[in-house]
């Protein structure tokens, strides 16, 4: 159902649907895969793409592969270093506001204008009919 490559950087789950079923409930208060995808990418894992697939063929095998950078077999020292990222509006310092306040200014001015010359084409296309 799922298993950890002789590489140790990363592990597979072979059947999704086995693995929803008789893994995840227990361990988590679900058997939802997506659920449990959607956790690992909030802890920093990502799905490995191999390049034969070119991420937008899907697999002929229900086989999906997760990777962490901290996540190595025989490394347990590492695990510490797997956190959940947290993003908190403290953590936004007030010149980023300001930057992209002043951003969002300048896109509805650069609109306007290219509102009026909109407007203006139209009139003088209604014209030249």
């Amino acid at each position: 159902c799922f298993v950890f490559p002789q590489s140790g950087s990363s592990f597979h789950v072979f059947d999704q649907g086995q693995f929803a079923k008789e893994v995840l409930p227990k361990y988590f208060k679900h058997n939802n895969m997506a659920s449990f995808v959607r956790q690992l990418n909030m802890y920093g894992f990502r799905k490995v793409v191999h390049i034969e697939q070119g991420g937008l063929v899907k697999p002929e095998k229900d086989d999906t592969e997760f990777q962490h950078p901290y996540f190595i077999r025989g490394q347990e020292h590492l695990l510490e270093n797997i956190k959940r990222k947290v993003t908190s509006v403290s953590s936004i310092k007030s010149e980023d506001v300001k930057v992209r306040q002043d951003n969002v200014t300048k896109l509805l001015t650069d609109i306007q204008v290219m509102k009026g010359k909109q407007e203006s084409m139209d009139s003088k296309l209604v014209a030249m009919k």
